[in-house]
């Protein structure tokens, strides 16, 4: 009778266990944010696809130029200001001091006391794919009209690169930190890749 007691308090332990590890897979996976989610891919989403298909779409160039500009400036603006802030917590953005300076504001959100994180791993993975494709796809998009000397879509391609690219650059420097800290880390580890080859050369002639 004693076995089977150990045996049975052994066992409630590791259910309950296997309980707590699928509730926080479920939450690390569930999307908190599903209307950013959205937003965060329609426009970036659609103004490729109207680059891609304007031909079919429309004959007028201008119409199809003007609509892929709203698209990327609604995308820039929905991407800087709400997306990045709700899906991972960063945010930056441009600020003048009282002696007319301009500085650049890079910010993460600090965790909490609790060790919650208000976004998911799965809301994460989704603004960083959506943040890094597509400006990956408007770098391509301006070699082909470059080589295919189509001069007219040139502006559009370089709006769309500028316009996703600073926000690309933005989110790598709230996620990675400021130039002092990238200095640091790659000094570091100069310093560490040197002296390491340093060691090595003097443990040959011993062996």
């Amino acid at each position: 009778m004693l076995r089977q007691d150990s045996t049975d308090d052994t066992e409630d332990v590791s259910l309950f266990d296997a309980d707590d590890e699928v509730s926080r897979r479920s939450k690390k996976s569930k999307i908190r944010h599903p209307v950013a989610s959205f937003f965060h891919l329609f426009f970036r989403v659609s103004a490729i696809v109207v680059y891609l298909l304007c031909e079919l779409l429309s004959s007028s160039f201008i119409a199809c130029m003007v609509t892929i500009i709203l698209l990327l400036s609604c995308d820039f603006w929905a991407v800087k200001n709400v997306t990045g802030r709700l899906m991972v917590g960063l945010r930056w953005w441009n600020q003048v001091d009282d002696d007319g300076r301009s500085h650049w504001v890079f910010e993460a959100r600090k965790p909490s006391d609790q060790g919650k994180k208000s976004s998911s791993e799965a809301e994460s993975r989704i603004f960083w794919l959506g943040l890094i494709t597509c400006p990956l796809l408007w770098v391509i998009f301006a070699f082909s009209a470059l080589f295919s000397f189509k001069v007219k879509w040139l502006a559009v391609v370089i709006m769309g690169v500028v316009l996703q690219g600073a926000n690309l650059y933005g989110y790598i420097r709230c996620k990675v930190g400021s130039r002092k800290n990238l200095t640091s880390v790659a000094s570091s580890y100069l310093g560490r890749q040197f002296l390491w080859q340093t060691v090595t050369k003097e443990e040959q002639p011993a062996t």
